[in-house]
């Protein structure tokens, strides 16, 4: 899908502008073909080996821009973890 093409590697920031991952991969509902959430990576030397455990999941509905960098919504600052 074009869309994940585009947005994997991108900084998403909190409505404080604070970076808190970059998009690693992208969940889509394949009947809606509809972007489900961003799976963020924490970055780092162990991320870019493949080692890093540390993932963040924001979904959709909380992202308020995509532009070179993806905003999320104010209010919004719980990440959930896995």
């Amino acid at each position: 899908m074009r869309m994940k093409e585009e947005v994997i590697g991108k900084e998403v920031l909190d409505s404080s502008a604070v970076i808190i991952g970059k998009v690693k991969d992208v969940e889509i509902n394949i009947e809606t073909r509809e972007i489900e959430s961003f799976i963020l990576g924490k970055g780092g030397i162990s991320e870019g080996l493949g080692i890093s455990k540390g993932e963040t999941i924001v979904p959709y509905e909380m992202v308020k821009k995509i532009g070179d960098k993806i905003l999320l919504k104010s209010g919004v600052e719980e990440e959930f973890t896995i």
